[in-house]
């Protein structure tokens, strides 16, 4: 049986599903039905000749639009107050009017969000981080091109993204010295890590300049290879402001970098194509130093967390040793020499006991016994028996003695005859005879056969009473 769904579950299954596919989108279509409550946020669908897309454009997201301007091209009188940004450093001016105010029904505009589920009405919808006139289209599409064409080139993949140290000692920044991006960078750094050295690339980060000036940058700070980490930042504007950080220029300086490259462009919905290729995209400029280092402060804790995890991690190791101490010491005690000796003098005391106490039952034993023997034979013989056993032994003595000379007298002539066969085999009998022996120094072996020697050999003549060295002339006889 399949499971079955609660309408809530199967809601936020389907908002998860399509948060996760549609993180952030352009939208271009007509405003129609429009409201304005007194909340401030504004509600509206955005239609085109096929569909409509229910919006809502929350009142804190409503100062990130381009200002609304009239006919002529100047802002209109009343509208609502917005950012405006220096277009060469990023810096935060005075406000001025915005989009929100003159937004109307029938207004062809361009809407950057995200697609999420209202689940109080199961309808999907976009809540729009940026809302823009319908007149910068075209850099939306150009965006949504170069987009496609460096996905396919393999720029933004992850497989070729480099590994972000952590708490980078040098880093390059690379931004607008005079913008307020730089300073909160900079005001954030100093409160955080472990100390770090930062060295600017001043470059514009608006204009049509700007790409190139970056892109230098970029390449100055590889060649350079001081840094472990390029921060690239700008603080926020409109799609025309940022459209330095989505030119294939800086992608392209980006990707070659061997050094890894973070980027905090513009505000949280503002994602450019600089940050697609970045090893690392970061919200905003202050999210850059956030992720970069963390707080000081909380360094100070993690290393008091740990000097107390050690402290109480040695605390419980030395615990242990002492027990495994302990328990050596009472296993060296029980193998110590005295306490081995004192076992063994005991071992020996109660051995000693039992074979005394063994002993005495023996000897008893053995008295009893020999005791009845001693009436046994006292009964069985007599003095006539023993008399009588006393003439045997005497003839056995006679008979013995007899054997014994016999066996002597014939031991004797055995040994005279294996002496006298003894003295014919010594080599040496013959030499007293007038006999000699003839070695050859050759090989060291007796002389058997003239055979054996050739002219010129060197004899050793063995006799009685001495050796003679000789030397063959000639052989002749056996010769076989």
């Amino acid at each position: 049986m399949s499971h079955i769904l609660s309408v809530t579950d199967l809601t936020q299954a389907l908002k998860d599903v399509l948060e996760a596919e549609f993180p952030f989108v352009w939208v271009r279509g007509q405003v129609t039905n429009l409201a304005r409550p007194a909340s401030g946020h504004l509600y509206f669908t955005l239609s085109d000749a096929g569909a409509a897309l229910p919006v809502v454009w929350f009142r804190n997201s409503q100062g990130r639009g381009s200002p609304a301007r009239g006919a002529s091209g100047d802002e209109k009188p009343g509208a609502e107050k917005s950012e405006r940004i220096d277009p060469l450093t990023g810096e935060v001016l005075e406000p001025g009017p915005g989009v929100a105010a003159e937004l109307s029904d029938g207004q062809e505009v361009l809407v950057a969000g995200r697609v999420t589920v209202y689940a109080a009405r199961g309808a999907y919808q976009l809540v729009a981080e940026l809302v823009q006139p319908s007149g910068v289209s075209d850099l939306a599409l150009a965006f949504e091109a170069l987009k496609r064409k460096l996905g396919d080139q393999g720029y933004f993949d992850d497989a070729r993204k480099k590994e972000i140290p952590q708490s980078p000692a040098r880093v390059a920044l690379i931004t607008s010295p005079q913008g307020a991006a730089v300073r909160d960078f900079l005001r954030l750094a100093e409160a955080r890590g472990t100390g770090v050295q930062i060295r600017i690339f001043p470059t514009l980060v608006q204009g049509e300049a700007a790409p190139a000036q970056i892109a230098g940058a970029l390449d100055a700070v590889n060649a350079e290879g001081w840094a472990e980490v390029v921060a690239l930042i700008r603080g926020g504007g409109s799609l025309e402001d940022l459209w330095a950080f989505n030119t294939e220029m800086v992608a392209q300086a980006i990707f070659r970098s061997q050094i890894p490259v973070v980027t905090g462009v513009g505000h949280e919905p503002d994602t450019t194509i600089a940050d697609y290729v970045a090893d690392q995209r970061f919200s905003t400029p202050s999210a850059v130093a956030s992720g970069l280092w963390p707080l000081r402060a909380d360094l100070m804790q993690l290393v008091d967390g740990l000097e107390a995890d050690l402290r109480r991690g040695m605390a419980a190791l030395l615990e242990r040793k002492a027990a495994e101490l302990a328990e050596l010491r009472r296993g060296l005690a029980w193998l110590s020499p005295g306490k081995r000796l004192a076992r063994l003098d005991q071992a020996w005391s109660d051995a000693s006991g039992r074979l005394l106490s063994a002993g005495g039952r023996m000897l008893d034993l053995r008295r009893e016994r020999l005791a009845v023997a001693v009436r046994d034979l006292s009964r069985a013989f007599g003095p006539a028996s023993v008399a009588a056993q006393q003439v045997q032994v005497q003839a056995l003595t006679e008979r013995a003695s007899l054997a014994a000379s016999l066996a002597l007298t014939s031991a004797e002539r055995q040994l005279e005859l294996s002496a006298a066969r003894l003295a014919g085999l010594d080599p040496e009998g013959p030499l007293a005879r007038g006999y000699s022996l003839v070695r050859i120094e050759r090989t060291g072996r007796f002389l058997r056969s003239a055979a054996e020697v050739v002219p010129g050999d060197r004899l050793g003549v063995r006799t009685a009473h001495g050796e003679v060295a000789a030397v063959v002339a000639e052989t002749k006889g056996d010769t076989a």
